[in-house]
């Protein structure tokens, strides 16, 4: 097993920073701005010579009792109980202050081993940046920068020191990546701790309470999971501040880098264009999709009757998806959305055979053939699958650009009816055959030599007879001599 080790301290000191710097990625969002990270964010470290997990936490305030800083205060205090080894991370510019020591008290209750680390060191005497920080009394305090990464990697080093190696490096096999998307406050966290049935992520009734994507790996039936929690996306002239601009755009790098998306909508809220867009964005990223309409409970029949309705209207070109109607906060119907979502993967990551698909386009070409485009008609010989995850059938024949988009759609539900490709987009790609003389100038027409001697003799002026051509005829108008004659 990998040690966890745990990155806590207050506010902006720089602990997402570090994280980056010991997993080697972007994936924590860091600006100079407190409170920025709120949910437990887990990494694989890369600084030091042995493998373990990072656990970035947001600014811990062991004192708060109300709002999203108890939130995030209970998150770190989930991660300090499931650590291996604590890194407490303080700022060397600002010194000790007095939340430095309540974290401290908190820390020396917790029965790990807990690591100073004298953050923002650079250019600064490490005997001076760190004295100070001895009151804490956890240890020698270690000078760092986690920005330029001075003294990092000694700091790992003197971690990892009473950790054997691990017998082999747990790999992450076939693990299937779901993304939860939608708008503000649908339920996209409450959805995810119903999943894990613990509080996973912070869910606070507040629009924007997710700021980062927060990657969850669990279990479920024997099938390993990565469920990745979004920030909410809003209207694009509604995003104003700095920090969400890079939460949208965290959500639309793991929209792509999942396999199927859920897209959450909330029942007690009309279908607006910002959710049209969301399924837009997810379809032309060739993303399998399940919608999970939430907050089902407590409509009446009529309210739901309309909800379905404004559904049907408005996520029309969503028809291949399948669409579940669950309450996240009681639990219910979420078994079924991951049976969609098993199927719907299943879909996107299917083998196709090329016999079966150009019988399929023959078939739907005698029940409908293509209409006319002026003269032409488009003519289809064969069909072959051209990737996965979506899944692309290209097929081959002349004239295919000339096929209309009605066509297309027809084509599109035939192969989707035929191999029950439910819950994943599909294309259809039309290769035409290119004419090798397309670009030559067509030759000019070949006429036949004449031979010599069917060549025409010059010809006589109408009406005038020439001298050779009137003793022509008379030589052959001569009667033969007898023989003997004289």
């Amino acid at each position: 097993m990998k040690p966890t080790i745990v990155i806590v301290g207050r506010p902006n000191v720089g602990k997402s920073t570090l994280f980056n710097r010991l997993t080697k990625t972007r994936d924590a969002l860091v600006a100079d701005i407190p409170g920025l990270t709120r949910d437990r964010h887990y990494g694989h470290g890369k600084v030091g010579s042995k493998p373990y997990l990072v656990v970035d936490t947001g600014g811990f305030e062991p004192l708060a009792k109300e709002g999203i800083m108890q939130e995030m205060a209970r998150q770190a205090e989930q991660a300090i109980a499931e650590a291996d080894a604590i890194i407490f991370v303080v700022d060397g510019r600002t010194g000790i202050t007095a939340l430095d020591k309540e974290i401290a008290n908190k820390l020396r209750k917790a029965e790990r081993p807990v690591f100073v680390a004298v953050n923002k060191a650079e250019g600064m005497s490490h005997g001076v940046v760190v004295a100070d920080f001895h009151e804490l009394g956890l240890g020698e305090p270690s000078a760092i920068s986690a920005t330029h990464g001075e003294g990092v990697r000694s700091l790992v080093e003197d971690v990892l020191q009473d950790y054997p190696e691990p017998t082999e490096d747990e790999g992450e096999g076939d693990v299937l990546r779901v993304a939860i998307v939608g708008r503000p406050n649908v339920g996209k966290s409450t959805m995810i701790n119903a999943l894990l049935g613990e509080e996973r992520v912070i869910a606070f009734d507040q629009p924007g309470t997710t700021r980062d994507a927060i990657y969850v790996d669990f279990e479920r039936g024997g099938k390993k999971y990565t469920l990745i929690d979004t920030a909410g996306l809003r209207r694009k002239g509604k995003v104003f501040e700095t920090i969400e601009k890079f939460s949208v755009v965290k959500t639309l790098q793991s929209i792509e880098d999942a396999h199927v998306v859920i897209l959450v909508l909330d029942a007690k809220q009309d279908i607006s264009d910002q959710d049209a867009h969301i399924a837009g964005f997810i379809v032309e990223s060739g993303r399998a999709l399940v919608v999970a309409v939430n907050k089902w409970d407590g409509l009446e029949s009529y309210a739901r009757d309309q909800i379905k309705g404004d559904l049907e209207a408005k996520l029309k070109f969503l028809d291949f998806a399948n669409f579940h109607y669950v309450s996240a906060l009681k639990g219910q119907g979420l078994a079924h959305v991951f049976r969609s979502v098993d199927a719907a993967y299943k879909a996107a990551t299917s083998d196709l055979s090329t016999p079966q698909l150009t019988r399929t386009l023959i078939d739907a070409v005698a029940k409908q053939a293509p209409p006319r485009s002026g003269i032409f008609r488009p003519k289809m010989r064969y069909a072959h699958q051209g990737g996965r995850n979506p899944p692309i059938i290209v097929i081959h024949g002349n004239a295919l650009e000339k096929v209309s988009d009605s066509y297309r759609r027809y084509l599109e539900h035939t192969f989707r009816e035929v191999f029950k490709l439910q819950g994943t987009p599909l294309r259809i790609q039309f290769n035409v055959s290119e004419n090798p003389f397309a670009d030559r100038k067509p030759p000019e027409k070949n006429r036949r030599k004449p031979k010599p001697e069917e060549k025409e003799k010059p010809k006589a002026k109408s009406g005038v007879r020439s001298a050779g051509s009137v003793k022509e005829r008379n030589t052959r108008s001569a009667p033969r001599a007898k023989s003997g004659a004289k």
